[in-house]
């Protein structure tokens, strides 16, 4: 059965999406058979895989919703071996839409059961706000992923997020575990930076992730082209990150302290 990870942080612009769409295309890349599922209804890692919200014939909400499977709705793209289940516009309602759902908290799960046989990894990206589409990812996951920007104000939003995957797993999803704390945004000149990061691994330690991911202009560009950043500059240093970060996460990364940047 594949492994589900939800990559999720109540806080915006910590590098959410750049973490869903990269770490399921550089899983592809290694050769796991990966499905990329997007219930953030800006649709950013949509269209970061070069797929457009309003050619899309089925999306995610058609399957919360819809009565459509993930196989229906899931679609490939660019990178080999990575589908995508898509947004579309439909997803700005679907946490109205929800409310008076059976068992509403609960739909991605059932969807993703027959999804688990024919993926390795189903990395979901969710919303940067907690909510039914949150619940959903957070409920239907075997583990969170929780990019993490460098900065102090990030500090507060990991608490936050820690005390809602305890309340989820108190009520909706008692097996969730934390897959690991990701650095992302990093500037080794910026002293706060590096502040930032001393202090989470002092205090999370083995939960935190090798890999840390940089400041880099290609990650910056590459959603603009439609493109995962390992396809639009596979020699890039953002490119590199996010392989060794599906290394370590599959168990084929680094030695101990070892990663793209230094801290």
């Amino acid at each position: 059965m594949g492994r589900v990870i939800c990559v999720a942080n109540q806080k915006g612009g910590v590098g959410k999406t750049t973490t869903a769409v990269n770490l399921s295309a550089a899983l592809a890349l290694a050769g796991h058979r990966a499905l990329l599922v997007d219930i953030d209804p800006q649709g950013n890692a949509t269209s970061g895989c070069g797929l457009l919200a309003s050619e899309v014939s089925f999306s995610i909400y058609d399957a919360l919703l819809g009565g459509r499977t993930i196989e229906e709705v899931a679609r490939p793209c660019a990178v080999q071996g990575l589908d995508v289940a898509p947004a579309s516009r439909d997803l700005v309602g679907a946490e109205i839409d929800l409310v008076d759902v059976e068992d509403r908290e609960h739909r991605l799960r059932e969807l993703l059961l027959t999804s688990r046989r024919r993926y390795e990894f189903t990395i979901i990206d969710c919303p940067p706000s907690l909510g039914l589409l949150t619940i959903n990812g957070l409920a239907g996951a075997d583990s969170v992923l929780i990019p993490l920007q460098c900065e102090y104000y990030a500090l507060e939003g990991l608490a936050a997020l820690i005390d809602t995957i305890g309340r989820v797993r108190e009520h909706f999803n008692p097996n969730l575990q934390i897959e690991g704390i990701l650095l992302t945004m990093f500037d080794m000149r910026n002293t706060l930076a590096r502040q930032v990061a001393e202090e989470i691994r002092r205090n999370f330690g083995e939960q935190v992730f090798r890999t840390v991911i940089p400041r880099n202009v290609r990650l910056s560009e590459s959603p603009s082209h439609g493109l995962p950043v390992v396809i639009y500059d596979s020699r890039s240093r953002g490119a590199a990150t996010y392989r060794e970060l599906a290394g370590e996460l599959t168990g084929a990364g680094l030695t101990a302290g070892a990663s793209g940047v230094g801290l």
